[in-house]
């Protein structure tokens, strides 16, 4: 947790190997996580921009995701059909991106990362174009991923987000300030 400008971004993107640490290793394990490809391959992100393809629907978005997972073609629609439906966007499965609000393009990412069923989920800003219903239903169905056995990482500077998490780790200017766990 922590304000605009804190790193969470760039924590995040680390985490995800996408972005080399400026000093040190991203070590998991006491391996450096460049030596764990493995790792990568069971790792979902969630961008703060989405990261959705704009020339493809919104099922599309998230069929591309499993089917480059090594999914079979009729798993992948299923799989996207069912995320899509529990982030309460099927209704706009064959919609085109621009078609899209922010916050359904929020949930088709969420849909994305979820139907993935990945061992680590890194979720940057999750909820940031919600409202008060859809914040709770996307904060539900990330946390409810963490039953199946995913870890969740969530990027925020929401304390009610916050709050619902099991571990708090603050950030500001860029250094760790303190940890907590939440009461909940």
């Amino acid at each position: 947790m922590g304000p605009s400008g804190s790193g969470k971004t760039t924590l995040l993107t680390t985490l995800a190997g996408l972005l080399p640490p400026a000093a040190g290793r991203v070590l998991v394990g006491g391996v450096p996580l460049d030596e764990q490809p493995e790792l990568r391959a069971g790792l979902a992100l969630v961008f703060q921009s989405y990261g959705l393809l704009s020339l493809l629907t919104a099922a599309e978005n998230v069929e591309v995701a499993l089917r480059a997972a090594g999914r079979a073609p009729r798993e992948a629609v299923r799989l996207a059909s069912e995320a899509l439906e529990r982030l309460r966007v099927s209704k706009f499965a064959d919609h085109l991106v621009e078609e899209l609000s922010g916050g359904q393009q929020q949930r088709v990412a969420v849909a994305r990362a979820l139907a993935l069923r990945p061992r680590v989920l890194l979720a940057d800003e999750p909820t940031a174009e919600q409202d008060e219903t859809h914040r709770a239903l996307v904060l539900d169905e990330l946390l409810a991923a963490t039953g199946d056995g995913t870890t969740l990482v969530i990027a925020t500077h929401d304390p009610e987000v916050a709050e619902r998490c099991d571990r708090v780790i603050e950030l500001r200017a860029r250094a760790h300030r303190r940890q907590s766990r939440s009461t909940r």
